[in-house]
């Protein structure tokens, strides 16, 4: 006992201090994060809101499906970098306000898997991956760029998949006007087995119309603030509950 009194301190230091670095290497990570959003944002315009949007609606729908706390930060990463591949996309192709040709859309699908390639060798976005690969694959085993079937899908791509059609759907562009909100969800319904999985739609029908509401109509000061406190309550947990593992300790009895 005595023992533990005297090495009390030293033991706090060290938390302290792995703490302190955890949280550093942690504000690194998701301000290279931020970047690579903005870099594409940058050559897409109708890229910067969508990017916010998909991930406040990602994140929720997957807290409904009650996934486990590390999955969702793998998927709060991948949503908000699903398309970081168009970087790589000629501007004539990802910029053309026109339908693509054949030859131009074969490049355009090229994206998923260049996304892979951005991200690879940082551990830190490894669960991304699977997001940013496979969000344009079907339930019926027609998409792209793997021809997935099914549960062959990783479950994180499969929701990422259906928010990420309901915001295009719903969002204004260039060449095409906002659905409303019931029609959208109808084109959902009318793919489950089709281009999305059943058990997604039916858990996303159901926060739907409340999420859509303080979602769509805010601004994008407010939507770059929400997905800020997201990335800080799933990233920041997880490195706190890492550090605290490691050093043997919960972190939350010393901080």
């Amino acid at each position: 006992l005595i023992t533990a009194i005297l090495l009390y301190p030293l033991m706090l230091a060290m938390l302290q201090r792995a703490a302190g670095l955890s949280r550093r290497l942690l504000d690194s990570n998701l301000s290279l994060m931020r970047s690579l959003g903005n870099a594409i944002a940058k050559r897409d315009s109708d890229t910067d809101a969508h990017n916010y949007r998909v991930t406040l609606y990602a994140a929720a729908l997957a807290e409904a499906m009650e996934l486990p706390r590390s999955e969702i930060a793998d998927l709060v990463a991948g949503a908000f970098l699903h398309d970081v591949g168009k970087i790589g996309i000629p501007d004539s192709i990802l910029l053309k306000p026109g339908k693509l040709t054949d030859d131009e859309f074969r490049i355009m699908k090229t994206h998923a898997v260049l996304g892979v390639e951005i991200v690879a060798g940082n551990p830190w976005l490894a669960g991304a991956a699977l997001t940013i690969r496979h969000h344009h694959e079907w339930f019926n085993g027609s998409g792209y760029p793997d021809g997935l079937h099914g549960n062959a899908i990783p479950q994180l791509a499969r929701i990422f998949a259906v928010v990420d059609v309901f915001d295009a759907l719903t969002s204004e562009r260039p060449y095409k006007k906002s659905m409303a909100l019931n029609d959208a969800i109808s084109i959902l319904e009318g793919d489950i087995d089709l281009h999305f999985d059943p058990e997604v739609v039916a858990a996303f029908t159901q926060i739907a119309s409340d999420l859509y509401v303080v979602t769509y109509q805010a601004e994008s000061s407010e939507l770059r603030k929400r997905v800020h406190e997201l990335l800080i309550r799933y990233f920041r947990t997880e490195a706190e509950s890492e550090v605290g593992t490691r050093c043997g300790t919960p972190l939350r009895f010393f901080l």
